[in-house]
């Protein structure tokens, strides 16, 4: 079972590429969280793959809901992993990992880590196409040595560029400002089509005559409804403007 959030289509490049090699169960943890699927029983032979972005050296808030309540049973432990796809550094994520799932008695036996294009547009340009290619093409090789890894079922800890705890301690406090859905405007452009609102992970958004609008007073920050925005019509603050949309090139439908 390959376990997933994304919202930009980075971190389901991983799974998919992950699960066609494999052939192992793709599973979003949106949708878990969503129906309240948290029960996963685990057959001989599988293994349990745990991919999350890393948001301020941490997860999103729905990754952290889904460790917290998921329930794994198997007649003997299964090979176990974590992979986090990252911009800067995957940050504190491998010990968040590991803290959620020993407790559980499914301890992950691997760590990974891969860069890819950083989404988060109120400060990184992604507007320059050929760069985040390049990225795309780097990250590639990197999937391809995990993957090889995984198959072999070998262990140990992978990650690269990732940070103490007391550097996540102060970092991930700037996430919850950062949900405030208050930082998100809506252009004159907007059409009203609603993907906004079908694809946003814990439904903070409405349509509202005809216009996005947001219902809650904080979301997970992923910013999936300004890169999805067919018309580039949502913005953050005040730089996403002009660093421009990302959806990875694989996933355009994510």
């Amino acid at each position: 079972m390959i376990f997933y959030f994304s919202a930009t289509g980075n971190t389901k490049y991983v799974a998919q590429r992950l699960a066609s090699d494999t052939k192992e169960e793709m599973i979003s943890v949106i949708d878990c969280v969503k129906n309240g699927r948290y029960r996963f029983p685990v057959k001989p032979g599988e293994s349990i793959g745990i991919l999350s972005p890393t948001y301020n050296f941490g997860f999103p808030l729905t990754v952290n809901e889904f460790l917290e309540r998921a329930e794994f049973s198997a007649e003997n432990k299964p090979y176990v992993y974590f992979a986090a796809t990252f911009g800067t550094t995957p940050g504190y994520t491998g010990s968040l990992a590991r803290n959620f799932l020993i407790v559980k008695g499914f301890a992950p036996d691997a760590f990974f880590s891969v860069k890819m294009p950083d989404s988060w547009t109120p400060m990184f340009d992604l507007s320059d196409k050929a760069k985040m290619n390049k990225i795309n093409l780097k990250a590639d090789t990197q999937i391809d040595d995990m993957i090889r890894k995984i198959r072999a079922r070998t262990r140990g800890d992978f990650m690269k560029r990732k940070v103490p705890r007391f550097a996540y301690s102060i970092f991930y406090r700037d996430y919850a400002k950062s949900r405030t859905t208050d930082h998100f405007h809506v252009e004159d452009s907007c059409t009203g089509c609603g993907l906004c609102a079908i694809k946003c992970p814990v439904n903070a958004i409405e349509i509202v005559n005809g216009k996005p609008v947001w219902v809650a007073d904080q979301c997970l920050a992923c910013l999936g409804c300004l890169h999805r925005c067919p018309t580039f019509s949502i913005q953050y603050g005040e730089n996403t403007k002009r660093h421009g949309q990302y959806l990875h090139p694989e996933m355009k439908n994510c």
